[in-house]
């Protein structure tokens, strides 16, 4: 599937689905996270959620 955005090392934006899948969680704990300001950063592109892989990557390393 081809994405349109894509992050500063030209690597593709993740969808919610894409970032649930590497963290190994449900969609909806993404949701709830972002609710509480609690998981990986995400951003608003248009009307979708996307993250920024190296920023997740990095969110999972502080988690240790």
């Amino acid at each position: 599937m081809p994405h349109a955005e894509m992050a500063d090392g030209g690597e593709p934006l993740w969808s919610v689905r894409e970032a649930a899948a590497f963290l190994g969680v449900p969609v909806r704990t993404l949701y709830q996270w972002r609710y509480r300001e609690a998981g990986p950063p995400s951003h608003r592109i248009g009307r979708h959620l996307r993250y920024v892989p190296a920023e997740v990557r990095a969110w999972v390393r502080e988690q240790r």
